[in-house]
């Protein structure tokens, strides 16, 4: 579709969506965004200032998602327009931070094949999704490995030392094992100081990326949260030996340990631990945010939506107070949801639970900021019903959801500007006949104006 003179992109339009049906949506994603702006990403990268998320010295807020599964799509090149596609529509709503995997250990279309073996074919895809990323201005989380199987994971890593002759005996031996933490410091030495093919940008130097993890939802049945103290500590003096710049955080779910007893009330059945500590872990010096994760559904089967909600708001409530009174670093809602596979699911109940979780990210950064912001899970386009876990939104078929994410992307941008600039109009700095990108909104392609 071509684009030609001016086009005007007004909030307005999103709170029709859910009046819209499923083809009018997906003609309104299109039409919103005829092609990606050539300006780059902003420049800066993000950082923090006490409790805060920052760039540039200015207030950073955002609304976000998880889409995993980006580079091994990428990896066919007849399937990048797909990638391309869920930037683009998520930009239109104002999502501009998305979390996705940076490995795949072993298994099919590995990125590492074996310790110190790439894939560059592999790499090659994810040197696209960060350009994408760049080209539709979002932010990436790039998570370094995971804690279950799913793309080799710890697993993995101390399958592979057992295959060398390690004596290893459990997975938990990846979070102590003098070699699997060599095979991990090597990999994470590979990525960091990537080379794009693309941008011609290393990634440790690309503010396209907003943060590392250093690996999705760890769990250890070896204690309470001091086995992944100790590992946390090393890898992260480890990644900041090699990578200064960006951000850095563990990938954790916020499950409660021994440090403060009387947090474990708030794990979802009191005093539940997988061997994670929020407080402990996230208290090591070279971690930069926390993270939580929290799906109701799943960790409280059998219990009404009353129940399920009241529990999210004293996660977020708990894990909020704690990282600006302890920890004093902010906090990112990092994997929410609600599943289809679940009984009694419904539209209407997905819409609710967003609209519960989103109302309560706003008002916790609202209130004294922390809370940077939240990440769905998670966002599909078209076509990708292999991928499908429960939880996928696809924004041109579900118009009533899209419609809730733009309106909190559009809230958490309008509560960055009044943060940014307390006393004046957010729009007193555009010019007559040229395109201006604010510093702070210049991510969202929903909230400036373009004049060809």
């Amino acid at each position: 579709m071509a684009c030609t003179g001016k086009i005007i992109f007004i909030w307005g339009s999103f709170l029709l969506i859910s009046l819209l049906n499923v083809n009018r949506a997906r003609n309104l994603l299109v039409a919103l965004v005829c092609k990606p702006s050539s300006n780059p990403i902003a420049s800066g990268f993000i950082q923090t200032k006490d409790t805060h998320f920052v760039l540039n010295g200015s207030p950073f807020l955002f609304n976000g998602f998880n889409s995993y599964w980006m580079m091994q799509v990428a990896v066919e090149p007849s399937e990048r327009y797909k990638i391309s596609n869920v930037f683009r529509e998520a930009s239109v709503v104002g999502l501009n931070v998305c979390r996705t995997w940076a490995f795949s250990d072993g298994g099919y279309q590995p990125l590492q094949i074996s310790p110190g073996v790439y894939d560059e074919l592999v790499f090659q895809a994810l040197d696209f999704v960060v350009s994408e990323a760049r080209k539709y201005r979002v932010r990436l989380v790039l998570t370094l490995t995971n804690n279950l199987q799913d793309y080799g994971g710890r697993p993995q890593y101390v399958q592979w030392a057992k295959s060398a002759g390690e004596p290893v005996n459990s997975d938990d031996d990846f979070y102590t094992n003098a070699v699997t933490k060599g095979y991990y410091k090597n990999y994470v030495e590979k990525v960091l100081t990537r080379l794009n093919t693309i941008t011609g940008i290393a990634y440790k130097d690309d503010p396209t990326i907003m943060a590392w993890e250093l690996i999705n939802e760890p769990r250890c049945q070896i204690d309470s949260g001091k086995t992944i103290n100790v590992w946390v500590q090393e890898m992260g003096s480890y990644v900041k030996s090699i990578d200064n710049k960006h951000l850095l955080g563990i990938g954790m779910e916020g499950f409660y340990g021994d440090s403060i007893q009387d947090r474990k009330q708030y794990n979802p059945i009191p005093g539940y631990q997988v061997g994670t500590d929020f407080i402990s872990n996230n208290l090591v010096k070279e971690i930069d945010f926390a993270t939580i994760h929290a799906y109701p559904d799943a960790w409280l089967p059998g219990q009404d939506d009353r129940l399920q909600i009241a529990f999210i708001q004293r996660w977020l409530t708990s894990h909020w107070t704690d990282s600006r009174t302890i920890l004093k670093k902010p906090l990112i809602f990092a994997e929410f949801g609600k599943s289809k596979t679940y009984p009694g699911f419904n539209i209407s109940a997905m819409d609710y639970f967003l609209n519960i979780v989103y109302t309560n990210i706003y008002n916790l950064s609202k209130n004294g900021g922390t809370m940077g912001g939240g990440l769905v899970w998670q966002i599909f386009t078209e076509g990708m019903e292999s991928y499908y876990d429960g939880y996928e939104i696809v924004l041109s078929q579900n118009p009533s959801t899209t419609s809730i994410i733009a309106q909190q992307s559009n809230k958490m941008t309008k509560l960055e500007h009044s943060l940014n600039n307390p006393h004046g109009d957010i729009f007193e700095k555009e010019k007559i006949g040229e395109y201006e990108s604010l510093e702070s909104s210049h991510r969202n392609y929903g909230f400036y104006k373009m004049i060809e």
